[in-house]
């Protein structure tokens, strides 16, 4: 079997490979055209950033099983293309996690004791010693954002400097804490508590744009930021107003919307501004680890056919998975909606199949997976998605029943908070396509499609003319209105939905009609 490795790979990976009697072919210099042409008969694809497998390139490969990706982000991988093709997508989510801990905590100590500018002003002959004044970290506030394995091992590390630690993540709360370790709260409070405020969370349509201006002006005017994230977390323009501006003292920044970075980014001539190019997992400890683990995991599953990372494989049973394909997209569909539908901490998780949807634990991985993939850093698969629930204190019940039903089968998922319960019921048609079922407690059958509306408003006339014209008057075309008026307390119910995007300004406006009770807004990623 051969196994194409087309980016830098360590000796010690290569070596793995080929005591296993795999044939490597090595080609890290090779343009995009010349990878693609080596794919055509290898079995196993290595790569890191630089190769884009896409669509075409899984096209012409047409004995590769496995793509392992030395590394987290896999935005450089056509997973549905794969997925397709019956390919396992593999990467090594937690062997930079010490690297980027400790790279957020350099450049936190380079910001507060100016360790950047006063480099900057012996370069170019100055002593400025007495305007370069910096400040401690004993005793200060740092508000790390995202509690998972990187921002726990911040946490260590500034305990160490005897930081009061805050800390805010959508799926945590006190309870997995020491309140003598850290204190847990909601964003708005962390920004304006916080001296230091460091990122670990990922990138997504919660996440762009997180940190605009408007809560960059909420920060201390004294704090500093520091991003080892993702970039587009923080947008950059605003960033960079506001320290122009002095609204805020100094950031770090690793990593950028477009990487390598444009020469006309505005933090590039932004005032007390760090810059360091994407260096989070750039070790001599993390490249080797990555080489090794991703080495080891493709040897694993040729050789073995043992998984380990799969990003895009719930059980190894190939024609059980293609056969069950509609259910596990379900599952992860009402994971995916209940996630952007909830803002708070999840106490309790119910998942239940019903009827021909039998295969109760790859569907509850699904769903899972849904649920957490939008609220944590990019390392939520098949393989990995019930571990981090426990991990994260989620209670999760998985069931079976064969009650009979209106429906050949029902998948149903339910989270409970501690103000609220969601509850969304699918089913798979004849037509293979999932419908919902339930919404939040109404039974309606809906196309789950593009940007939907959920509004529930006292059942009196005038008010689906009120939404219509509101909805009209911000161009907003409604695609669909379906109404539920079986609610005993006079409560109607609508899904809708709509052909445009819907903003916060949108939303309020929605809320603020009289006869209105509730709005929720989800976007169904096809």
């Amino acid at each position: 079997m051969k196994v194409l490795v087309t980016d830098p790979v360590s000796k010690t990976g290569i070596l793995i490979l080929e005591k296993a009697g795999l044939d490597v072919i090595y080609l890290p210099e090779s343009t995009q055209i010349e990878k693609c042409d080596a794919a055509y008969d290898v079995n196993g694809l290595i790569i890191r950033s630089s190769t884009k497998v896409d669509a075409r390139m899984i096209e012409h490969a047409e004995q590769l099983q496995v793509v392992g990706r030395a590394g987290v982000g896999v935005d450089n991988i056509d997973i549905m293309a794969a997925t397709r093709k019956g390919i396992v997508v593999m990467n090594t989510p937690d062997v930079n996690t010490i690297s980027a801990a400790e790279h957020t905590v350099a450049l936190m100590l380079t910001l507060s004791r100016n360790t950047h500018l006063g480099h900057n002003t012996l370069i170019n002959g100055l002593w400025s010693r007495h305007e370069l004044v910096g400040t401690e970290l004993r005793n200060k506030t740092v508000g790390i954002i995202g509690l998972g394995k990187i921002g726990r091992e911040v946490i260590e590390r500034c305990r160490s400097f005897g930081m009061k630690i805050i800390g805010y993540d959508p799926f945590i709360n006190q309870d997995l804490f020491s309140e003598g370790n850290i204190t847990i709260m909601d964003l708005d409070d962390l920004v304006k508590q916080s001296d230091f405020i460091s990122l670990h969370i990922p990138l997504n349509d919660d996440t762009k744009d997180l940190f605009n201006f408007e809560r960059l002006m909420a920060m201390k005017p004294s704090a500093k930021i520091i991003n080892v994230a993702r970039g587009g977390i923080i947008n950059e323009f605003d960033l960079a107003r506001a320290l122009n501006e002095e609204i805020i003292s100094g950031a770090a920044i690793d990593v950028f919307t477009i990487e390598p970075i444009k020469k006309d980014n505005p933090l590039l001539v932004a005032k007390n501004i760090l810059l360091s190019p994407h260096l989070g997992a750039s070790t001599k400890e993390a490249k080797e680890g990555v080489s090794k683990a991703i080495c080891e995991q493709v040897r694993d599953y040729l050789i073995d056919n043992k998984l380990t990372n799969a990003l895009n494989m719930p059980i190894s049973n190939l024609s059980l998975l293609k056969e069950i394909q509609p259910f596990l997209a379900l599952g992860e569909l009402l994971g995916d909606l209940i996630a952007q539908l909830n803002k708070e901490p999840i106490e309790n998780i119910v998942i239940e199949c019903q009827g021909s949807a039998e295969e109760v634990r790859p569907i509850s991985l699904a769903a899972l997976k849904g649920l957490l993939t939008p609220k944590l850093p990019d390392r939520i698969n098949y393989i990995n998605a019930e571990a981090i629930a426990k991990e994260l204190g989620l209670e999760v019940e998985v069931r079976y029943n064969n009650i009979d039903s209106n429906y050949q089968n029902v998948i149903s998922l339910t989270v409970s908070t501690a103000k609220r319960i969601y509850r969304l019921d699918g089913s798979i048609f004849d037509d293979k396509k999932p419908r919902l079922v339930n919404i939040l407690g109404r039974k309606m059958e809906v196309t789950p499609k593009g940007i939907m509306l959920f509004i529930e408003n006292n059942d009196v006339p005038g008010v689906i003319g009120e939404v219509g014209t509101l909805l009209g008057e911000r161009n907003i075309n409604i695609a669909a209105y379906l109404l539920n008026r079986g609610n005993p307390n006079r409560k109607a119910f609508a899904a809708i939905r709509v052909d445009n995007m819907i903003g916060q300004d949108d939303m309020e406006l929605l809320s603020n009609l009289k006869e209105v009770k509730s709005v929720d807004y989800v976007k169904v990623n096809a």
